[in-house]
């Protein structure tokens, strides 16, 4: 017999949107207050039943036109991006459909654009809940949790107000390759995302908004969510941790098949796929206040659900990975997803979980940052002594996702010389890195320059010739660039004079003068007076691969650039002149 399962919930958005309320608004308080029982909250998630949103939507259900069939909708509590990033199912989320929360104040922000990212990335379908309109300039709550019936009490003008904030976030929303309207103006389901005026301070538009996600996926996800009582269990670990009178148990979301006691299930560990019988599936006990009965044991549950589950040794199991009862598959993910590539170029990638280290693994190959080793959990030393032994200096990098590297393995890693690049998102690993890697090659070209002769300009001042020849020397004044010692000069025709051996200011030796120095300079191989001559504009030489080194650079201002072009332009006039034997 197969039946339908409950759909899987994410809520996402930007920090301080209101993610949380919306959760909180939708998990109970005022909602349901006076009817307890109607929402359930399992482990890690909360269920609310197809009568509760019925019940809500029922004043509106006529605008939305939806029949549903499905128990109900299963929030995850995790924040939004985790469910992403940190829990997952084979080959992407958990979550079936998400519900992106933007202030309709503030518009798209920093991690909206990564929420939008993550929808993009993993084909969530989603609607947009355009939060705060409580804060639109003349609201007036109505105690009610319908927006469609708080709009008719507000004033033309409130009306007006908000529906230019829903136009101006449908503009936004275009920018990143979707098509959006107000739910109620939707023609396609399919083809607009549905904008949901919301306010989790006062719930108005709570009921539009899970009446819309539960339509939609009764509408759009139905065949997915057939499962079959035989089906075998799977479901992804959210966490693990000692439970008294329980020992170590498994905070799991089962999102297909059917967990039975005595059932035999498949964990991750970082080093295999272990087989454990489940000893008790437990649920958390609503109708109880007594702390000593916090859960119901339950012979078993069928996805989608919160459940925690007993089980002999379940210490070393993996936060966010699958667990099922194929083993094969395990194994082969387990393989895929932890590695060390022994002789190959490549960063070191950490992350706390396993579904963290499959999202970042797949974003650092879609920004083509080659992986020589990913391992779950903290930095250690013998993660430091792998990253040491690349041959280039930009895969001598830790990339931690995450976690937060201990000060212990940030000093090991100064003294072995590799870079530990950690952040909490996920995003912006890759943009720290390229950064990192720009640095140092910023740092290598200036390594490098200062190995080659820097472009400068330099006038023979009239009145301060010393010395004839051997060495010549006289004064002069920078006019362009940097004179540094032991660089040639050339006269305009572009033909070589000699070299300088020294450069002194006030009879104490310099290495280098800056542009509008006066300073007096030997140059072995010239003669004053015959190559050289008062108020002579001379050049340092620079050759061609010299020349693409500093246009390559990037490190010299316009006006540097400027006399680079002029120096081009003689040493190749000299060039042409000398091929053709003039």
């Amino acid at each position: 017999m197969k039946y339908i399962r409950s759909p899987i919930v994410s809520v996402l958005g930007h920090v301080d949107h209101g993610k949380t309320k919306i959760l909180d608004r939708i998990r109970g308080s005022n909602v349901v207050e006076k009817e307890p029982g109607r929402i359930t909250q399992m482990v890690g998630a909360s269920l609310i039943k197809r009568e509760t949103i019925e019940k809500l939507g029922g004043e509106i259900r006529d605008v939305l036109k939806f029949e549903l069939h499905i128990p109900g909708l299963l929030f995850i509590d995790t924040p939004g991006h985790e469910v992403f990033t940190s829990l997952r199912e084979r080959g992407g989320s958990i979550a079936d459909i998400a519900i992106l929360v933007v202030d309709i104040m503030q518009g798209i922000q920093p991690q909206t654009i990564e929420s939008i990212e993550l929808l993009k990335e993993y084909k969530t379908p989603f609607v947009v809940a355009a939060n705060k309109i409580d804060l639109l300039d003349g609201w007036k709550e109505t105690k009610r949790n319908s927006v469609l019936l708080a709009m008719k009490e507000q004033r033309q003008d409130v009306q007006q107000k908000l529906d230019e904030k829903i136009y101006e976030l449908m503009g936004q929303l275009s920018e990143y390759g979707f098509n959006s309207e107000l739910f109620t103006r939707v023609r396609d389901f399919t083809k607009e995302i549905s904008i949901v005026p919301v306010s989790a301070m006062t719930g108005e538009g709570i009921s539009e908004l899970l009446l819309l996600v539960a339509g939609l996926s009764e509408k759009y996800l139905k065949d997915k969510l057939y499962i079959g009582e035989s089906e075998k269990p799977q479901g992804t670990v959210m966490e693990v941790k000692e439970e008294r009178g329980l020992g170590i148990t498994v905070d799991a979301l089962l999102y297909d098949g059917v967990l039975k006691e005595g059932d035999k299930v498949y964990f991750m560990t970082k080093e295999k796929v272990v087989e454990r019988r489940v000893r008790a599936i437990l649920i958390p006990n609503v109708s109880s206040n007594n702390p000593k009965e916090k859960y119901k044991r339950v012979k078993n549950v069928a996805a989608a659900a919160g459940v925690k589950i007993a089980a002999p040794n379940l210490e070393g199991v993996l936060a966010g990975s699958p667990f099922g009862g194929e083993k094969k598959e395990l194994e082969a993910e387990l393989k895929s997803l932890i590695f060390t590539k022994e002789g190959s170029e490549g960063v070191v990638a950490k992350a706390d979980s396993l579904g963290s280290a499959e999202a970042l693994v797949r974003l650092l190959e879609r920004e083509k940052i080659p992986v020589s080793r990913l391992e779950i959990g903290h930095v250690t030393k013998e993660d430091i002594m792998f990253a040491s032994t690349m041959k280039e200096a930009k895969h001598r990098v830790i990339l931690a996702f995450n976690l937060t590297p201990s000060r212990e393995m940030i000093e090991e890693s100064k003294k072995l010389g590799v870079k530990i690049i950690a952040s909490d998102i996920i995003y912006k690993l890759p943009e720290n890195y390229d950064e990192y890697v720009k640095e140092l090659g910023q740092a290598l070209t200036e390594k490098m320059l200062e190995r080659i002769p820097a472009p400068a300009k330099i006038e023979a001042l009239p009145g301060f010739f010393f010395r004839l020849s051997k060495p010549a020397v006289f004064g002069v004044r920078v006019l362009k660039g940097t004179l540094r010692s032991g660089v040639y000069l050339m006269g305009e025709d572009g033909e070589v004079i000699g070299q300088i051996k020294s450069i002194q200011e006030d009879k104490q030796s310099i290495r280098s003068a800056e542009e509008g120095k006066e300073v007096a300079i030997s140059v072995e191989g010239a003669i004053l007076k015959k190559d050289i001559n008062e108020g002579d504009t001379l050049y340092v030489y620079l050759n061609k691969n010299e020349i693409e080194a500093w246009k390559k650079s990037g490190l010299l201002d316009e006006e540097n650039q400027e006399l680079l072009k002029e120096i081009e332009k003689i040493t190749t006039k000299y060039r042409l002149n000398k091929a053709r034997g003039r």
